[in-house]
């Protein structure tokens, strides 16, 4: 953060704007509050530029570019996963709860369905381009 000394502000970078893929927004508004709370927080330090501390490279995915949440709350396991590929957005690509017992790894068809709305940001970004 960069203090103004003359006027005692603070200069927050603009946050990009947030998208929300299929039903992520929706899905993200039937989980815990605290999970909610703390998935946010992730969203909005991606949106400001920076990586949350608790957001770590989704395996599976080359670079750095999608990225995952995971949370733990009262035995379960939530997970959010986004995008900051692209210059002056964030996407959220799948917001869900683990249900599988058998390991840490997400299942194949997940892995898919993340593919396919990773896509989908792609387009998108396209055409938002396209109009700018």
């Amino acid at each position: 953060m960069l203090y103004l000394a003359c006027f005692g502000m603070v200069d927050e970078p603009t946050p990009k704007p947030l998208h929300w893929i299929a039903s992520t927004l929706a899905d993200l508004r039937t989980f815990p509050r605290a999970v909610q709370r703390s998935i946010g927080v992730a969203l909005r330090t991606a949106q400001l530029g920076r990586k949350h501390e608790s957001a770590k490279p989704m395996k599976g995915f080359k670079g750095a570019g999608v990225l995952e949440v995971v949370e733990d709350h009262d035995g379960n396991t939530y997970r959010a996963v986004y995008t900051v590929r692209f210059a002056n957005n964030v996407y959220v690509l799948h917001v869900f709860q683990k249900k599988s017992k058998r390991g840490i790894q997400t299942p194949r068809h997940v892995i898919e369905l993340i593919r396919a709305r990773l896509r989908k940001a792609e387009r998108d970004h396209r055409e938002s381009e396209k109009r700018a």
